[in-house]
């Protein structure tokens, strides 16, 4: 875990914040609720909100209006948060790797 902190830190995200993008990147439809994430996120609603707001602030997400429930907001990633995401996710392809080598092992 500590690599991806690291690599997270470099593309100029918190290691929160790349946990957050790849939330919403692994949902279904490439959107995510708040309520959502708390599930996935393990963290508080007032913890989530936050972590949101400044992910919006820095350019990471985009939030609109679900179509079926105004009070709902849908969050996905904007282009830099994608960016990002793929950058951190290409510089880890190598502890991946490691990681796959490791389990293939202890078969």
């Amino acid at each position: 875990m500590r690599e991806s902190e690291v690599v997270a830190r470099e593309a100029g995200v918190t290691p929160r914040q790349y946990l957050l993008l790849l939330q919403i990147a692994a949902a279904e439809d490439g959107t995510a609720t708040v309520t959502e994430l708390v599930d996935r996120l393990v963290l508080t609603q007032s913890t989530v909100t936050e972590l949101v707001q400044r992910a919006e602030a820095a350019g990471l997400v985009e939030r609109r209006p679900a179509p079926h429930d105004a009070r709902v907001v849908h969050l996905s990633l904007s282009q830099r948060g994608s960016q990002i995401l793929d950058s951190v996710h290409g510089a880890l392809q190598g502890e991946r790797a490691r990681l796959r080598a490791m389990l293939d092992s202890s078969d």
